[in-house]
């Protein structure tokens, strides 16, 4: 039997989990509201928080942490990477302290607080379906600047999670299917799930796609502008994409029961930005119905805003006509991150070894230069 701890940071929680085997014998969230995570200077500053949380959750439950057979952790930062169980190992650690892949969001974390924990009483480590797996098409990747790409950045473990479970309850495989998965809760993520490979998804962290409790979300290019001229810094401005936007910006919270709560009582300030949210939730599955050629077999929800009737009323409003809506309150992420790394011990999928390089490079056009979080051919 394996006694296994899954570390799962996100921007407002450490989600904490033990398993024996594939049963899960102690689980615990922990919220973390913005104000408190904006006292680190950056992401990495977290890494003894985080893992204190983990510490506190193991002696709370009477387990010592040398007893731990295997620590998985949520991943993130690094290069784009392939789906599916990944060692971690000090090259993957090494890229995911740098965030050369450009993205500093919290979910790096699982893999920092999982080496840290690991290494330290020698015992193996593995992550599962980083936020940047990479399987999009090329249309998806271009913009107007020639150079500048479109980045797959999304809550991918709970993604892939959600749409193989409901594939499997449509007895039909994940890669037989055609979905649009909303993820909604402190970032928002929405992608079009084509045959088994995510072929475009709103930039999770990135300034792109509905903003979110914590996140600016899209915003026009020459308002960016005008924020900078008005003396905001760039510092600001990259933590605005995954920590200090949206409620938090609005209302100094990503406490979205508090920001509800201003809702229910008549804030007009709080209705206009919940309906607001709503509002870009609901374009961009539309969009991601469109790259599908509205062939979409469900729409599905999850996260841990669906637990608001009121935005799964909205969804079904606006988007009922495309495909059935289908609801999965929370995440699934805990047990993916389990049961898939014992699948691959137990010889039923395969353990990836980090390469150190993108999965995607570019396109043959762009030469071979080099640019900060991203390498090219």
């Amino acid at each position: 039997m394996y006694r296994i701890l899954v570390i799962n940071p996100g921007s407002t929680s450490t989600k904490v989990s033990i398993f024996e085997d594939r049963k899960e014998i102690a689980a615990e969230s922990v919220f973390h509201d913005a104000p408190e995570l904006l006292q680190y200077e950056n992401v990495n500053d977290q890494v003894p928080m985080r893992v204190q949380v983990c510490l506190d959750f193991l002696k709370k439950n009477g387990v010592k942490p040398e007893d731990i057979d295997i620590f998985i952790g949520r991943g993130g930062g690094a290069y784009p990477q392939k789906p599916g169980v990944t060692v971690i190992d000090e090259r993957l650690v090494e890229d995911t302290y740098h965030t050369v892949g450009g993205s500093d969001h919290a979910a790096k974390l699982g893999v920092l607080c999982a080496w840290a924990l690991g290494s330290k009483y020698g015992k193996p480590m593995y992550t599962l379906d980083p936020t940047n797996i990479d399987q999009l098409i090329d249309e998806a990747r271009i913009t107007g600047i020639k150079g500048i790409y479109r980045r797959s950045q999304l809550h991918a473990l709970n993604h892939r999670a959600v749409a193989m479970t409901h594939a499997a309850n449509m007895g039909k495989k994940y890669s037989e299917c055609r979905f649009v998965v909303a993820h909604i809760d402190g970032g928002v993520t929405v992608a079009a799930h084509e045959y088994g490979k995510i072929i475009d998804t709103t930039e999770g962290a990135g300034g792109d796609g509905p903003f979110a409790p914590t996140r600016l979300g899209s915003v026009p290019v020459l308002g960016i502008v005008r924020f900078l001229e008005e003396g905001h810094t760039l510092e600001e401005l990259k933590k605005m994409c995954s920590r200090a936007g949206g409620f938090v910006d609005h209302f100094g919270t990503s406490d979205a029961d508090k920001v509800f709560a201003l809702v229910k009582a008549g804030d007009p300030h709080a209705i206009t930005v919940w309906n607001a949210m709503k509002y870009q939730v609901v374009k961009s599955i539309g969009e991601m119905a469109a790259v599908l050629c509205g062939n979409v077999d469900a729409i599905l929800l999850t996260g841990g805003l669906v637990r608001y009737q009121d935005i799964i009323d909205y969804v079904k409003e606006h988007c009922g006509f495309i495909a059935p809506i289908v609801v999965y309150p929370g995440e699934m992420e805990q047990e993916a991150l389990c049961h898939a790394v014992l699948r691959a011990l137990n010889g039923e999928g395969e353990i990836n070894t980090y390469p150190g390089r993108p999965v995607w490079e570019g396109f043959d056009w762009d030469g071979h230069e080099e640019e900060e979080g991203w390498k090219k051919k």
